[in-house]
């Protein structure tokens, strides 16, 4: 067994959570808990442990940076929405008469719950409006 170099033995005291972990883990593998412990610390002290770390952190990082831009085109979305209905709604309703009035006012909490239950069942089913849209809608000129 040439260029086999040997082994220096080193005496450590672990955290016995630290130990559990550790025995569990080489149990799992099937493999010896000192050679566990020495892949362990050789990954710690490795120079290009900073850089793989930071390489994670970096993914990580895009990973959040891509969820942020989809709750932003999201919340655009329910914004847009709820001007757009906003708007049609007052553009289109006319006011009503007191007696009109209190009669739709009845009908509104009737109307209401129907709508609530519409809701419900689209967000469990689908399709979200989110998916209805594309991730490319053009602006209108100077919206860029």
């Amino acid at each position: 067994m040439a260029g086999r170099r040997k082994k220096i033995k080193i005496s450590a005291y672990l955290d016995p959570d630290v130990m559990t972990m550790l025995a569990d883990y080489a149990a799992r593998r099937n493999q010896p808990q000192s050679m566990i412990a020495e892949a362990a610390i050789a990954s710690f002290l490795s120079p290009d442990a900073a850089e793989r770390r930071e390489a994670a952190i970096g993914k990580r990082l895009d990973q959040l940076d891509r969820r942020m831009m989809r709750l932003e085109r999201d919340m655009g979305i329910s914004v847009e929405t709820l001007a757009v209905f906003v708007r049609f709604w007052l553009t289109t309703t006319p006011a009503l008469p007191e007696p009109a009035a209190q009669a739709a006012r009845a009908k509104a909490s009737e109307r209401y719950e129907a709508f609530i239950t519409a809701l419900g069942r689209r967000l469990v089913k689908g399709p979200k409006l989110r998916q209805e849209i594309p991730e490319d809608v053009p602006g209108e000129k100077g919206d860029q």
